[in-house]
């Protein structure tokens, strides 16, 4: 049996379908769960309730936590924390293995033009804080011996018909509705994004290599690391439309942020955007020969 905990996401979809490569026995989780495969088992539970949580887990070889929350500084304070005890006391009791799907936040800001898994986990933002914290959960169970897991790691992502994905929102949807492309802070500094098919691909492989187990990966991520303009270029160049990029500065990301709580925020993770962010998967490259999808294919097969 294996578990996705989360499962109606953009991961929690792909991976379901990549994971039928090696079981036809898959159960989805979420508050409203929804068959991905025919052949799916549907489980509905709150992933705040520790009982419904260990009912959730009942009987997994491998779990897959890859629930995404809120986007509130104040609910990821909250409740990742529960979340994280809840999952890792779940798989400790059924014994099951346990993949966290993770970002870069735990990252200092000050590395992040070269991001690798053995980083200085660093964070200054409240959300970097919170991601931090639920990693050290993790790790410090299975350094305890009590769980099996992985955390498996990605940049910020896109692919088809993505959801809540800033190059699909503000950059690939807006091109192909004929608008203008919007970035944040500098579309001049380079950018790193996983393709969500690279990620569920690799985060199912993963899961069935003993070798991989107890350690921390990054997923492929294509190390072309575009600008925003560049991003732009390739898809004007695909879809013969302007390449102009509308650029909201700092000073506009404050103001609007006081009537946009998406822009409030993000306000705390400018770093990201404001300095080249370079997330490096040559780990999982030179150790399973994975490769990223290249940026401007991926792109393509967004349109």
């Amino acid at each position: 049996m294996h578990t996705i905990l989360g499962s109606t996401g953009n991961i929690g979809t792909a991976l379901a379908k990549e994971l039928t490569a090696y079981t036809s026995n898959i159960r989805v989780v979420s508050r409203k769960p929804q068959k991905i495969n025919t052949t799916d088992q549907l489980f509905k539970a709150d992933l705040l309730k520790a009982e419904e949580v260990l009912a959730a887990v009942k009987g997994s070889e491998i779990v897959y936590l890859v629930v995404g929350i809120t986007y509130k500084t104040a609910l990821w304070e909250e409740q990742w924390p529960i979340i994280m005890k809840n999952v890792i006391n779940a798989c400790k009791a059924e014994k099951a293995k346990l993949v966290f799907f993770d970002n870069m936040y735990c990252y200092d800001p000050n590395v992040v033009g070269n991001l690798k898994e053995d980083s200085p986990i660093n964070p200054k933002s409240r959300k970097g804080k919170v991601r931090a914290h639920i990693a050290k959960m993790l790790l410090e169970a299975i350094e305890q011996e009590q769980l099996t897991g992985m955390i498996v790691r990605a940049a910020d992502f896109y692919g088809p018909n993505a959801s809540q994905s800033f190059l699909n929102e503000s950059v690939i949807n807006r091109m192909k509705a004929g608008k203008k492309a919007q970035w944040l802070y500098n579309k001049d500094k380079k950018h790193s994004f996983t393709y969500i098919p690279d990620a569920a691909f690799a985060t199912a492989f993963l899961a069935q290599k003993e070798s991989a187990w107890n350690q921390v990966w990054h997923l492929p991520t294509s190390s072309e690391y575009p600008t925003g303009q560049e991003v732009v270029n390739i898809l004007s160049q695909q879809l013969g439309t302007s390449n102009q990029v509308a650029v909201l500065p700092g000073f506009m990301v404050a103001i609007l942020g006081l009537f946009i709580p998406i822009l409030k925020e993000i306000k705390e993770l400018r770093y990201q955007l404001d300095q080249d962010y370079c997330f490096g998967s040559s780990k999982i490259e030179s150790t399973f020969g994975l490769k990223a999808t290249p940026i401007e294919e991926g792109l393509i097969k967004c349109l």
